[in-house]
């Protein structure tokens, strides 16, 4: 006997009559099949799950539509690909002009200095020429300690770089003046157009003859270059101190009757010209791997430094030999 309160309520009177013809109850929407359909009628068959409930209207080009045409993509894969700017890349000309930038300050920097030594020169002033001195010795020092701070510096920083050029054309005017007073007229233009042809050379060499620094020439260059540049910072110190007189310091003590500047003068121009080479290499690489944009800053102030070391070494072996006529 069933519980009247279960038989008395209509709902379970309605789940007690439906049932499956093998008992079990049944799912709302169920009516019996035929027979031939096996027992499942026309809520499993094709007005249930048919065309009419998943037709192309519901899931087909309207919900689901390709976003890009035909014509849209083959747009897309004709067009050409993302130039080195627009990816944030370093490119030549970016070291072109960031190398423009930090040159134009060394030369207005240098004129300044220039004008200072040339002023005092002329009125004869023990006062003017010791803000000259100052003026230089000041760019000097200053050159020195932010190019060593940019030189050992990972990540470029353009102020710093641009520091630099202002200290280094202070020192550059102020020698340049000197030397060309002391000497003749005209010894700065010679060496400003040697280090020009010196470059065009250079790059020439690199460009049409394939001349390049790797291996074991490399290895020795690379060697004979610190040892020089130690040299260059004793004799710097030495002269800053006033240990060691004459006018450029070591290079002008004499070996057997020889300055030493023409002996280490020659070999000093000729390790700054390959060094323009090896500044050429490095940029090279870097554009060629896709290094970020701010690197052309590094490459930048590599070529500075160099183009100012050989237009120095030019400068002094000019002066030494005009000397020692």
């Amino acid at each position: 006997m069933s519980n009247p309160v279960f038989s008395s309520n209509p709902v379970f009177k309605q789940g007690a009559q439906q049932t499956t013809p093998a008992g079990y109850p049944t799912m709302p929407g169920y009516t019996p099949g035929h027979p031939n359909q096996g027992g499942y009628g026309a809520p499993y068959g094709q007005n249930a799950y048919g065309q009419n409930a998943y037709d192309q209207n519901a899931y087909g080009q309207t919900g689901y539509a390709d976003p890009y045409s035909q014509a849209q993509l083959e747009q897309q894969y004709a067009a050409p690909a993302a130039s080195a700017v627009e990816t944030g890349r370093m490119t030549y000309d970016d070291v072109i002009v960031r190398t423009a930038a930090l040159l134009l300050t060394v030369v207005i920097t240098a004129a300044f200095g220039w004008y200072l030594v040339a002023n005092a020169y002329q009125a004869q002033s023990a006062q003017a020429m010791g803000t000259a001195v100052m003026v230089t010795s000041t760019g000097a020092v200053g050159a020195l300690i932010f190019g060593l701070i940019n030189t050992f510096k990972r990540e470029p920083s353009p102020v710093l770089m641009f520091i630099y050029a202002l200290a280094e054309g202070l020192m550059l005017g102020g020698f340049s003046a000197a030397v060309e007073i002391t000497r003749y007229s005209g010894i700065v233009l010679q060496a400003v157009l040697g280090t020009l042809a010196t470059f065009v050379v250079m790059l020439c060499l690199y460009k049409f003859a394939n001349f390049r620094l790797q291996g074991k020439f490399l290895k020795i260059f690379m060697i004979a270059l610190i040892g020089y540049g130690a040299f260059a910072m004793v004799n710097f110190l030495l002269q800053l101190t006033g240990l060691v007189g004459g006018e450029f310091g070591l290079y002008s003590m004499t070996v057997a009757g020889i300055p030493l500047g023409l002996i280490i003068g020659p070999i000093a121009v000729i390790m700054a010209a390959v060094s323009l080479v090896l500044d050429f290499q490095n940029t090279e690489s870097l554009v060629n791997a896709g290094a970020p944009r701010r690197y052309a800053w590094t490459c930048a102030f590599g070529l500075v430094v160099t183009l100012v070391w050989l237009y120095i070494e030019i400068l002094r072996l000019l002066a030494i030999f005009s000397s020692d006529d």
